[in-house]
Parts: C-alpha cells; structure tokens; sequence
C-alpha cells in the first residue's frame, strides 16, 4: 500500500486513523473531495500523503500565515520540498518562489488566498503540473461560514486555470448549510463529503455560572482538574495580568497573544508543547497547529461569539482520549457582553466612512491618489491621533479591506529573509571579516536551499548560537547585502495598508451587503445560539453536535447538565483511560461481535465503559453489527 509506507517513511505512523484513508483514496481517484474533521483529527495527513505518491505539486490554500510557516517547515525537517507565497513578500521573492514550483520539482506550493488574484500568479499557474488543489479552512469561502474571506471566492478562478486538479477541501467546523455552500463554491463537480463524528466522548463540556472573581473560579478549576491547561480570554491585557498573576500562585505559566514576537510565540509554544510550562493565557490568536494531545482543561473566562470558535478551541482539550474538560465561565452581564461585541465588530456606515477619510488623512493619501500604494500603518498612534477605540477602529479598516477598498497587512506576515547571490563555490574567495565567516557558516549550516530560494531567517537564533548580540547580527547582514553576497530582506513589525484603488470620496464608500448586513445579522445568531448554549438545561454535547448537523447525537451523560446534583470533577488518569480501552479490545477479540449491556470492566462505570465505545466507535475502531445494539473490532 502506498499511501501506508508513505505515512510510515515520513511521519513513523503505522497506520490512518478516522477517514483519513477515505479522503485519501478519495482525491487520489481524482474526485472533488471535501473533509470534515474535527480539531486534533490530523487534517494535514489527508492531502500531504497524497501529494507525495502524486506526480506533480500540490497547492495549499490557507488563510492563516503562521500555520502556513510552520507547515512548511515541518515538510522540510522531514526531508520534503515545499514552498510558500503569502501577503508580505515582495516582487523579486514571489517570482522565484513560483518559478521553483514551475521548475525546482518540489511537491507542495503554500498560497494565501489574497495571492490568487495576482497576474503574475496565474501566469505561473498555467505552467505548473498540479496534481491536486488543497483548501484548509475551507469554511472561509462560505458567506454563511463564521469566517468568511472574500479572498477565497478566487478559487474558482484557479480552477478555471487547472481544469483537471481535483480539489480536496478540509474543514473543522461546519454546519449542514455551509457544507452545501462550500461544494457550490468550489465549483464540486460532484458532491462528496467524508465527515467524522464531531463527538468526543472524552471530553465534558461545562458551563459554570458564576458572580464571583474570575481568579478564584480559575485557581478552584485548576485545583480540581490537574494538568496541562489553556485558558482563553478576549484581551490582550487580560493574557497578560491573569499569567502573571497565575505565576505568583505557584504556577508554570505564561501569555500568548498576536502581539508577541514570532521568535516569542515559537519560545512560549514550544515550552508549552514539552510541559516546561503549565499553562497558557491566550487569546484565541493560540492554538492552530498545536499538537498537544494532553490538555486536561480549557477554559474560556470570556464567551466567544461563535459556536464554530467555542467548538474548535475546545476541541484542543483531551486530543490523548483521556478524560478532559472545557469549562466555560459565564455571569449574569455575558449575555448583554456577547451583544455589545456585535456593535464593535460592526460599527455603522458613517463610522467607516469616517475611519476611512482619516486612514487617508494620516497616511497622506489625497483624493484620487494611492492606487497601489503599500503604507507602513500604526495602529496606536492612528487611535490617538483621531480619537477612536482601537478594537471599533480596527474592525472597521478590515470591513473596509473586505469591500475591497484597501487591503490590510498584519506585522506577523513579515518575517527576515535571505538569499546567497553568489555561487558556493566564490564564497571562498570572498573577503570576509571573522563575524562575517562566521555568520556565512551558520546560515549555510541552519537554512537549506539558500542559493535558489529565500530562507527565513531568525537573528535572534543567530545571535545566540553566534555570542552575539541580535543589533550586531542585523548590521553584517546589512554589510553583506551591501557587498551583492546576500539579499537580506529585515522583518517589520508594524502592520501595513495597501490601497487596492485610489482614494474616493467618503459618499462612495459603500459595503456589499455580503460584507455587512449579511454577516452581521449571521453574527446575531451565534451570539443568541452561545447565548442558548449557556442557558440550556439540555446536555452541552447535543446542544453543540445538533448545531452542527448530528440530529442523533445521544446525551453524553456526563455534562453538568446530564448529571445535575450528582456532577463533580474527578481526577483525570490517563494510564486508566489507556488501560479501559486496551481492555475493552481484549474482550472483543476473545469474544467477537458483543452486545454492548455485556460488555463489563471491573472497575469501570457503565457511563465510562459507554464514552470509551463512543470513542472508539467514532475513531472507526469499532463497527456495529446487526440489528441488536451489538459491537465488533473493525479488523473482525
């Protein structure tokens, strides 16, 4: 089996799990194919399998440029040949990115969806064997999604451009209408969805009502449910506050928001992913890509506004199939805050008008000017200087960037780059200072592919691995690119504007319903469905499954709700959950196909014995058989 020893070759896995191999075998036929698969389901595995048993390179559409980064990195620690083009880049990066895709025989191209558009990109396009188009997060191309980016209705462009590319599209979260949505969009040419169970046995979802501080309710929760924890707030500020207040409680913690340094995030994800932290305070700006299977808790001190978001981060907990838990902290003032997030995230027309005059005003745009015009924008100074909330301000300028009318630029899109523009071999013969040598050393000896194609580059870890200081390591790059030995390109954090047409007049400004009323009012409901979701009296897990389409979803009988009186947390022990399901295998592969009333563990509890067959079930461990409430292994 191919797909198998590629999985095992590159990734040390023995085998798929859950429909991994049906959407594999699923896009190798060729078909249009789209995955449902709940967080922590291995997503990537279903299109990076193929692509390498494929002829040809596979194109990656995804939103979310860090995640982009990382994925790419990752393929090439493993030996496999990948490329990225994103916002931030600049002509000269673009063109010879895209002309290794054409020439360089690599397998996979990254591409974020504003890049679509672009001539040059679809010149380069029509000159590369695609063996298949990859959407991630392919809810976004859906008005009806949560996160919809009209970048991604480009799409069919591409298509057009690569007729015979079969396209794989992969979502975490999506409801029976955006389902339908994104097969339209995407121009399906037939409809085929491979979609897991969204339950998780394992996991308890929790509402926890509550007037009382939010740190005492946090300390009590991580007292009760020992273990590696995620804990997500709105604000920046608050990230930082609870963490540093969690530390001097005796805590291994730290905060994560946009914020941080990319350097920074990398540190404190990582320190996280090896359990030399506890926990992490974030905003929801944490977690994709995280691959931490033993999260006991995460818990949310402030509600988010979409079942979509609550459902994907709280999926982030218990991914070891131990028992975890997602708690959600709520008082008598959330309903009323949930609401008042629908006015920031849209404010009315003339507010935007009115950021938009001032945008130009402060960037010194004049009327009739600025058409492709890129400008280095501040945020802060911006709010300070015309007197507006940052949060109504900022969401007004990407309402402004989704009509179209300019096109906003985040500083974690840019990070250093360098490329050699000499040969290897005139290295040698190149008068260099000692720091210079050394320097020169460590790029050939950290970054691959140096002479061909832009690396990013880290000063700080070059700094540290050099004895130098990071100011030191910029100004030999700098003395480098000087001499024509490298083209250094520094990172910025400051975010950008890019004015996608000239500057009209603010009567001119409007926004495509699509844009606003639209998603708006789709906003109004996912607030009142979070706002039902913490008054329900019915079990959380079918409250959240029914959303998302499981009308059969059974009670998990083990909520606050489904236990009333009878709930409390218990200890999680991973090594029993282990040994509960290695047991439950045993007996099924002595006794065969069983009825599920007889299937008995000492020491288990018949909700804990049940969850554990959910689990199993939904994971395609197990099948059932016959008329009967009956199970048997799959391998049977």
């Amino acid at each position: 089996m191919k797909f198998r020893s590629i999985l095992q070759q590159y990734w040390g896995y023995d085998d798929f799990r859950g429909i991994q191999r049906d959407i594999i075998e699923s896009i190798a036929q060729g078909r249009d194919t789209l995955g449902l698969m709940p967080t922590g389901g291995g997503k990537s595995i279903t299109f990076q399998v193929p692509a390498l048993a494929m002829v040809g390179v596979c194109l990656v559409i995804s939103p979310l440029i860090s995640l982009m980064k990382d994925q790419v990195a990752n393929l090439r620690r493993r030996g496999i040949r990948a490329l990225a083009v994103y916002t931030g880049m600049d002509a000269e990066e673009i063109r010879i990115t895209l002309d290794n895709a054409v020439y360089g025989n690599f397998k996979f191209l990254y591409v974020s969806p504003e890049r679509l558009g672009s001539e040059l990109f679809q010149s380069k396009l029509r000159q590369m064997h695609v063996s298949f188009i990859t959407v991630d997060e392919a809810h976004c191309i859906s008005q009806w999604g949560y996160d919809f980016r009209p970048a991604y209705t480009q799409i069919a462009q591409v298509r057009e451009i690569v007729p015979h590319a079969p396209v794989l599209a992969l979502t975490a979260t999506a409801t029976p209408e955006v389902v339908a949505d994104i097969q339209r969009q995407l121009h399906f040419r037939k409809e085929n969805v491979c979609q897991m169970s969204f339950a998780r046995a394992n996991l308890i979802y929790i509402v926890r009502h509550t007037e009382d501080a939010v740190e005492n309710e946090v300390l009590e929760l991580l007292h009760l449910i020992p273990g590696p924890a995620i804990i997500y707030t709105r604000s920046r500020r608050k990230t930082e506050e609870l963490s540093a207040w969690l530390q001097t409680e005796g805590y291994a913690a730290t905060y994560y928001h946009a914020g941080l340094s990319d350097m920074e995030k990398n540190r404190r994800q990582e320190a996280f992913q090896s359990s030399e932290l506890q926990i992490v305070v974030a905003t929801n700006a944490f977690g994709m890509g995280i691959d931490k299977a033993d999260v006991r808790l995460v818990l949310h001190v402030d509600i988010p506004d979409s079942p979509e978001a609550y459902f994907q981060e709280a999926g982030r907990a218990g991914r070891d199939g131990a028992k975890a838990y997602a708690v959600l902290l709520c008082n008598n003032r959330s309903a009323g805050l949930l609401h008042r997030h629908i006015d920031e995230a849209y404010p009315p027309l003339e507010y935007i008008r009115q950021v938009y005059e001032n945008l130009c005003c402060f960037l010194e745009i004049g009327i009739g000017e600025g058409g492709q015009v890129t400008k280095e924008f501040d945020l802060n100074q911006f709010c300070i200087n015309f007197r507006h909330y940052a949060t109504r301000a900022y969401n007004a300028i990407i309402l402004l960037s989704r009509a179209g009318f300019i096109e906003w630029i985040d500083a974690e899109d840019s990070q250093s780059r360098v490329m050699f523009l000499v040969e290897r071999d005139q290295l040698y013969n190149m008068p260099l200072s000692r720091d210079e040598d050394r320097l020169v050393y460590f790029l050939l000896r950290t970054y691959t592919g140096l002479f061909s194609e832009y690396a990013y580059l880290d000063e700080n870890l070059a700094a540290e691995r050099l004895g130098l200081q990071p100011r030191q390591i910029s100004e030999l790059l700098i003395a480098l690119s000087r001499s024509h030995i490298i083209k250094y390109i520094p990172k910025k954090y400051i975010p950008r504007i890019y004015f996608t047409q000239r500057r009209v007049d603010i009567d001119e400004i409007t926004l495509p319903p699509s844009v606003y009323e639209q998603r708006r009012q789709q906003m109004e409901r996912r607030v009142e469905t979070m706002t039902q979701y913490i008054e329900t009296e019915d079990c959380h897990s079918v409250f959240l499954l029914r959303y998302f389409g499981q009308a059969d979803a059974e009670a998990c009988g083990q909520c606050d709700n489904c236990l009333g009186d009878d709930f409390s947390f218990r200890a999680v022990d991973p090594q029993r959950t282990v040994k509960l399901h290695e047991q439950i295998v045993d007996i099924l592969r002595h006794n065969g196909p069983t009825y599920i009333p007889d299937i008995r563990v000492d020491g288990a509890s018949p909700n804990e014995i049940s969850a554990m067959l959910r689990q199993m079930l939904d994971d395609e461990e197990l099948r059932y058989e016959g008329d009967m409430p009956t199970v048997a292994l799959w391998t049977d």
